[in-house]
Order: structure tokens, then sequence, then C-alpha cells
């Protein structure tokens, strides 16, 4: 069983930056594949980044790509998404999530362990 736990979230203005982590609990978190995810109000939950095990490999939506980054510190139990140059269309709440495969997909139904999400919301 892993527990995941966002913080980081906030307001602020487009242009700016924000710093998300998520902490885990569990040995287990080490040798899973975790990944960062997003909704919008009235829209379906969507893939942001996601980063494997050892922190080797990293893919991101088309989106963000270029402008987001996902990190991860196994000591620390960590996983981090920093955020630059954000916009409106940013605003969101964000889901830490864990997959125990894994299976280095972008679909939320093959992730087992969430997050409650923190909210960013992005000024224009």
């Amino acid at each position: 069983q892993v527990q995941l736990v966002e913080s980081g979230g906030g307001l602020v203005q487009a242009g700016g930056s924000l710093r998300l982590s998520c902490a885990a609990s569990g040995r287990t978190f080490r040798s899973y594949a975790m990944g960062w995810f997003r909704q919008a109000p009235g829209k379906e939950r969507e893939f942001v980044a996601l980063i494997s095990w050892n922190g080797g490999r990293t893919r991101y939506a088309d989106s963000v790509k270029g402008r987001f980054t996902i990190s991860r510190d196994n000591n620390k139990n960590t996983i981090d998404l920093q955020m630059d140059s954000l916009n409106a269309e940013d605003t969101a709440v964000y889901y830490c999530a864990a997959d125990r495969i894994p299976s280095w997909s972008d679909s939320p139904l093959d992730y087992d362990y969430w997050g409650r999400g923190t909210q960013v919301t992005v000024s224009s």
C-alpha cells in the first residue's frame, strides 16, 4: 500500500512558476513509476508527466513539454513537479499517482494509487 500527499499548489500569475511536491509512504514506492495528472472543472483527468522508478526516464504531455519538469528523490520518498511559464490553461487540481507494474502509460486507469490533489490556479 502506498499513500500519496500532494502539496505546493496555490494562486500564481500567468508567466509565473510553482513547484508541486508529492510525499509517498511505503518502501515499495521506490519501485513504482510515478505520474502527475490534472483535472480542470468540467474536464476529464489528463496526463501531465511521468517518471520511471529510478528517475532515468521521463515523459511529458505535449501541452507542458519544455515548461514542466518532473523529478523524484527515492531517499526522501518525494516526487516533484516544477512548473514554469504557467498560463490560465494550467489551472486545475493536480494529482500524484503511482503505477505498480509499471505500464509507462498516460491513462489514469493504469495507476493504482492516488493522492487527493492540490489546486493550482493561474490568473491571467
